[in-house]
């Protein structure tokens, strides 16, 4: 199982090995293979088989390799996507309480783009709508689960040994600013059109401030999941409550756990629903870190972290909309993410922490 397959070369011989090293007495007699996901920078294929033996085998499974895109797979490579999820389950997975898809295979040649992921198959669960947005209940099961990533890792000094995981320096804050303001043209006007005048204000004078990238390299800090979105998230709302896995860790890092938190609900609640439960979520969240174990974290000093944090949205949406394969649904993302993230930032007066 060392080798790393294409979606091409997949075939049932694989699949049973891939089961039977991961203790399965199965065997796959047949399967069917079919696309799912709208991913920028990797591609999801499900995969139903026929099976013969184990009972407890599970009858479909995720497979995840890069795009076909050529600019996408260049833009995985140089932001280190795939070399961060493939070693966010080769590594990292077993330690957090955070759920998660159980990982069949996890391989990468070198930083890729050649890589493959199998992954649980979590249906009925459904991928989150970012241009929807969600319920209040969606939004609080999502902030317990990212608990579960930020307290196991919270000051954790053994993760700064990760050389793939990263953390905010100086020279990379300077790195991120660069190609912010290097895009900023073109991503203003594809989509400046669609922003209000203080909206495009704000996202461009973001790009000049050297204040909060500076606050991003103190503590505390975390694991991240820096894209902390609906998309990358699969809601099953079958039962009682919404539960929550999350997916996609390819650009998971070190920083401040509220940054997770801000983008999410900026991004994922509609301006309406968001205004009136906002400072209620966050405090939920802050009531499971202390339920957690985390002491050493004010809830004043979280609120105004939070607020620092309702940036963290811009640099994603301007930066990878320029650097992605273009596709309408894309693009529509993008555009309400802009429009979410800066009114966020608008609405909380972060626009005076610039």
């Amino acid at each position: 199982m060392s080798e790393i397959p294409t979606d091409e070369s997949i075939d049932a011989t694989w699949l049973t090995a891939a089961l039977r090293s991961n203790g399965f007495s199965a065997e796959v007699k047949d399967f069917t293979r079919r696309q799912i996901g709208t991913g920028q920078i990797g591609k999801c294929i499900r995969y139903d088989m026929e099976i013969e033996g184990d009972p407890n085998a599970p009858r479909s499974l995720i497979g995840k390799f890069p795009s076909d895109d050529p600019l996408s797979q260049a833009t995985g490579v140089a932001l280190r996507n795939f070399l961060k999820e493939v070693s966010f389950y080769q590594q990292l997975q077993s330690s957090l309480s955070i759920r998660t898809p159980r990982c069949y295979f996890a391989q990468i040649k070198n930083e890729g783009p050649e890589f493959m992921l199998l992954l649980e198959d979590l249906s009925p669960a459904e991928q989150g709508n970012q241009l929807a947005g969600c319920s209040e209940s969606v939004a609080r099961a999502a902030l317990a689960e990212i608990v579960g990533l930020h307290a196991p890792s919270w000051n954790d000094s053994r993760l700064l040994e990760l050389d793939w995981l990263g953390r905010a320096t100086p020279e990379t804050s300077d790195m991120v600013t660069t190609l912010y303001n290097t895009q900023l043209p073109g991503f203003l006007e594809k989509f400046g059109d669609k922003l209000d005048a203080d909206q495009r204000a704000i996202i461009s004078a973001y790009g000049q401030s050297k204040a909060l990238q500076q606050r991003s390299q103190s503590q505390p800090f975390s694991l991240v999941h820096i894209d902390f979105r609906l998309d990358n998230l699969l809601i099953d709302e079958s039962g009682s409550a919404p539960v929550v896995t999350t997916v996609d860790w390819q650009s998971i890092t070190l920083g401040n756990p509220m940054t997770d938190v801000a983008y999410f609900i900026g991004a994922g609640l509609l301006e309406d629903t968001r205004r009136p439960v906002e400072e209620k979520l966050v405090r939920e969240y802050y009531q499971a870190l202390l339920g957690a174990g985390i002491a050493d974290y004010d809830w004043e000093d979280c609120w105004e972290d939070y607020r620092r944090a309702t940036f963290a949205g811009f640099s994603v949406t301007v930066v990878a909309s320029m650097l992605v394969q273009q596709t309408q649904r894309g693009d529509e993302m993008f555009t309400a993410m802009a429009q979410r993230h800066s009114r966020h930032a608008l609405d909380l007066g972060a626009d005076q922490l610039l």
